[in-house]
């Protein structure tokens, strides 16, 4: 039995990073035989409960000292882990994982991760040191890649992939048709419906009022309905109902509850179009088959866009009304183009995420 402790951002109920969790899990249990997973947690019982596994919380030494050496390989991943953008210390935090099971002894394996920025020189040289000693590395971007090379990981090392969230599952629009009738917003026959995954961290009130001038131009010139979709609820939600309260209606806001991962892909495939500045949105809507206009605020986003070929379009500091009707226009004229060309694209991003488990079971026969 192969023995996997798994770090990451789990247990915040956070929907990317808790659709990372749901499918790595599943493609380990399908690709390797007899295996059993331990999760660093935030939430221990709930990811216990959610996803049939053991659980440890995270932030106890003694239970990551005994997850760690308990299990035959340290899984680090996915999601945007090593990056010190947005905290100093989460870097180190993930990092002390990878060292300490590395100095037990144990196999250590970066799973899909998109690296970077990393800005601090310390942090730069610790994760050189660190991922010089994994067992194996693979990186769901190119930018990554380049990345890691620069900071001087030799590049025998690094396997480019995906983000493991296109290998989701497709869900059934009629869960989604349910709670947009339930939040006051129904699809209305032969109407045009465009979602809108928007983040805001901090309030940016020029982002935001373009946004206003755009759901009020759809509706102007198709009689279009927007749809605000808050995907990650707790920081989304206030953003979404910013542009909401100034429309009169134009838009409907979904503000009932925060929405599980199968939820969210069943609402976002009932929209003909999402303009999306969350990354697992723009995932998610490649999966269900839904054009989309990508908004980026992050490399990540402009990387899985090129990766399914869709171009970035423009930044949440240069979003405007003005580039948006040739972009939607566009996106409308060839939606069913689109469609075929993102389901082909992602056709080839999954047959490359089986590397990971065939990576995975590399290391562990030649560890007996």
């Amino acid at each position: 039995m192969y023995h996997i402790l798994i770090s990451g951002y789990y247990g915040f109920n956070n929907i990317g990073d808790e659709s990372i969790l749901r499918t790595v899990i599943d493609n380990l249990r399908e690709k390797l035989p007899d295996v059993d997973i331990t999760v660093l947690s935030n939430d221990p019982a709930g990811t216990a409960e959610k996803y049939g596994v053991q659980a440890a919380p995270r932030m106890s030494m003694g239970a990551i000292l005994r997850s760690v050496w308990r299990c035959d390989l340290l899984l680090s991943g996915g999601g945007s882990l090593l990056q010190d953008a947005t905290s100093g210390r989460s870097i180190l935090y993930y990092l002390f994982i990878l060292r300490l099971a590395q100095l037990l002894g144990k196999k250590t394996f970066i799973y899909s991760q998109g690296i970077g920025p990393i800005n601090d020189p310390k942090n730069r040289r610790f994760t050189a040191r660190v991922l010089c000693r994994a067992d194996g590395i693979v990186v769901r971007d190119g930018a990554s890649r380049e990345l890691l090379l620069e900071i001087g990981v030799p590049d025998r090392l690094i396997h480019v992939t995906a983000d493991p969230v296109i290998r989701v599952k497709k869900a059934d629009t009629a869960l989604g048709l349910e709670i947009l009738r339930q939040e006051g917003c129904p699809r209305q026959p032969g109407r045009l419906t465009v979602g809108w995954a928007i983040r805001a961290r901090k309030p940016d009130h020029a982002f935001l009022a373009e946004v206003e001038r755009c759901v009020r131009w759809l509706w102007e010139e198709y009689g279009a309905e927007s749809v605000l979709i808050p995907f990650f609820y707790d920081e989304d939600l206030s953003a979404c109902e910013a542009v909401s309260e100034h429309l009169d209606g134009r838009a409907g806001c979904l503000r009932q509850k925060k929405y599980l991962s199968k939820e969210m892909l069943s609402i976002i495939g009932c929209m003909d179009v999402l303009v999306g500045v969350r990354l697992h949105s723009l995932i998610y809507a490649a999966v269900m088959g839904v054009p989309m206009i990508g908004v980026s605020y992050d490399p990540k986003v402009d990387s899985f866009l090129d990766s399914i070929h869709r171009p970035t379009s423009f930044t949440v500091s240069s979003f405007s009304l003005r580039d948006f009707q040739g972009v939607f226009r566009d996106t409308l004229a060839r939606r069913e183009e689109i469609r075929g060309a993102t389901a082909r694209a992602l056709e080839g991003l999954i047959a490359k995420l089986d590397q990971n488990e065939e990576l995975i079971r590399g290391i562990m026969e030649n560890a007996k």
